[in-house]
């Protein structure tokens, strides 16, 4: 729908325009009307004007002139010109002010309706044009998001990676794409942060590193996208015009390395693929994944997949009888020196990767863990916290991170066998436990527990330094304090019961029965009968 002005001096023209026309069928719903150019300006301010009939000559200011303040203000307005003169200088101006038309009156109605069908037509196909340029402007924007995307979805195998399933895919979603094209794909693998991290600073640094491989790994006007993926992971995606110069990427991988390393407090590698088709990109990033994992040697290198031909070592099972021996005895750093020698001796001699070290961890934790055993520690409770629990999950992520976890172990070790081996103060620890939740239903593996000892382990311990079970030290303490409640207070025998830990009246009934030869009322009438009988002798 669309609304016309019309502007002249001449009252009867606008009269004769406005009945003289089927405005309906031209699809016009609105027509103005002013007489000066102050009047068409008001209108402009309070109507959309799509259409400007205006006479060139008329009192104060002229058409041309409102013509170049509705081209400023309106740019949208289409303006046809109607006028008595045939003044070339006229008809230039008009035209060099962007006017669609320039009619000379009296003009043939059916002449101007034609004139009018076609300002619609144009300002019809103009907003088609902006349509699409606004599409244009968004797509252009979010194009590396789609296509980001796209490369996503064939990573994970949303998009099947078969030729006909990525050209299907890449057409539904308008990404240029063509079979033949080439991509290069480079891994950027994060090993480790140079200092304790939250999550918060650790994305942020993440969204530094990802802006870094942009401005220094990808070439001006190049084609490719950078795509976050999970454990510490920055895939680059290049598009391939001619073939690729690997001594160019990897000088520019080795810049990127060391700038992360400068300014990012990290460690990390970069690893180069082969130029690969579509649909080939996932089983060419599972092998930059592979290279990646078996890099447990190398910090802050780059790799290039065409360069891997030596095969990694062969694990030989290791006798470590010697160094469980050494445990037993006491000799904890001495074990540690020899271990960590004999891996950086291997590390020296032999190539690497990340089965080798996750066999050697194993061996290693399973030799700590029977030491541990033999001496009746829980390995499963004194190494279930979080840092322990990290500690582990990275062993095998690279050869520091190995001798890292095989410190802390030994030494979290060493500290807990000389613990226990200083009886007295485990005892202390179990007896100082029992009196702070000497109100709750305790059982002895809840109390092993604490002290990460086996309960047979540690009933034994607790009987040779005290002299009894731990069950029965439990109870004394818990009678103990139920004879004094009923001594010193008026609670309710109920109320004494579950204070001491038992939920039972009746149990805790019996149980007192069978260590006091009477029950909870009897014992605590007696106590007041003799307190009675004590009080009146003194008055």
């Amino acid at each position: 729908m669309y609304q016309l002005l019309i502007v002249d001096d001449e009252i009867h023209a606008v009269e004769g325009i406005q009945s003289g026309i089927d405005w309906e069928k031209l699809g016009i719903t609105a027509v103005f009307s002013a007489y000066t150019v102050r009047q068409a300006k008001e209108w402009f301010e309070q109507e959309r004007i799509d259409i400007m009939l205006c006479d060139i000559e008329m009192p104060q200011a002229t058409g041309l002139e409102l013509t170049k303040w509705v081209k400023g203000f309106y740019p949208k307005t289409e303006t046809i010109f109607l006028t008595c003169h045939a003044d070339f200088k006229y008809a230039q101006q008009a035209i060099q002010l962007g006017s669609f038309d320039y009619l000379l009156k009296p003009v043939p109605f059916g002449e101007l309706e034609k004139v009018i069908r076609t300002a619609i037509d144009k300002i019809n196909k103009d907003q088609e044009a902006m349509k699409y340029s606004q599409y244009g402007q968004l797509w252009f924007q979010h194009q590396p998001l789609l296509i980001e995307r796209f490369w996503q979805d064939i990573l994970n195998q949303t998009i099947p990676s078969s030729r006909e399933a990525v050209q299907r895919a890449a057409i539904e979603r308008e990404i240029p794409y063509v079979e033949e094209m080439l991509f290069l794909p480079v891994l950027i693998g994060i090993q480790r942060w140079h200092k304790l991290l939250n999550l918060r600073d650790e994305k942020i640094l993440e969204y530094g590193l990802r802006n870094s491989a942009e401005e220094l790994l990808l070439e001006a006007g190049q084609s490719g996208r950078i795509i976050t993926l999970s454990n510490r992971r920055l895939l680059i995606v290049l598009s391939v015009q001619n073939q690729h110069d690997l001594e160019t990427m990897k000088s520019r991988c080795e810049k990127y390395i060391k700038a992360c390393s400068e300014f990012f407090y990290c460690d990390l590698s970069c690893y180069i693929g082969e130029e690969v088709r579509g649909h080939e990109l996932l089983g060419m990033v599972n092998k930059l994944y592979k290279l990646e994992q078996n890099n447990v040697v190398h910090n802050n290198k780059v790799f290039s997949i065409s360069l891997q031909t030596t095969p990694a070592s062969t694990y030989k099972s290791i006798n470590m009888t010697i160094w469980s021996v050494m445990l037993t005895e006491g000799a904890f750093k001495e074990v540690l020196i020899e271990s960590s020698r004999f891996l950086k001796d291997i590390m020296e001699k032999e190539k690497i990767d990340a089965s080798f070290l996750r066999q050697f961890y194993q061996d290693f934790q399973q030799m700590v863990y029977y030491v541990l055993q033999t001496k009746g520690i829980q390995a499963h409770q004194l190494f279930g916290d979080p840092d322990s629990q990290d500690m582990s999950a990275t062993a095998t992520r690279s050869v520091v991170n190995l001798l890292d976890w095989m410190s802390y172990t030994i030494q979290r070790a060493k500290e807990y066998v000389q613990s226990i081996e200083q009886s007295q103060s485990v005892i202390e620890k179990v007896i100082h436990f029992i009196k702070l939740h000497i109100t709750e239903d305790l059982s002895r593996e809840e109390i092993a527990n604490h002290v990460f000892l086996n309960p047979d382990y540690l009933t034994r311990v607790f009987k040779k330094e005290t002299g009894m079970a731990i069950s029965d030290y439990l109870l004394n303490e818990r009678l103990k304090i139920a004879k004094e409640l009923l001594e010193k207070t008026e609670m309710p025998i109920s109320a004494i019961a579950t204070h001491i830990g038992y939920a039972n009246f009746s149990h805790f009934s019996r149980t007192f029965k069978k260590h006091t030869n009477m029950n909870p009322n009897e014992y605590r009438q007696i106590l007041h009968r003799e307190s009675g009988e004590i009080k009146s002798a003194k008055e």
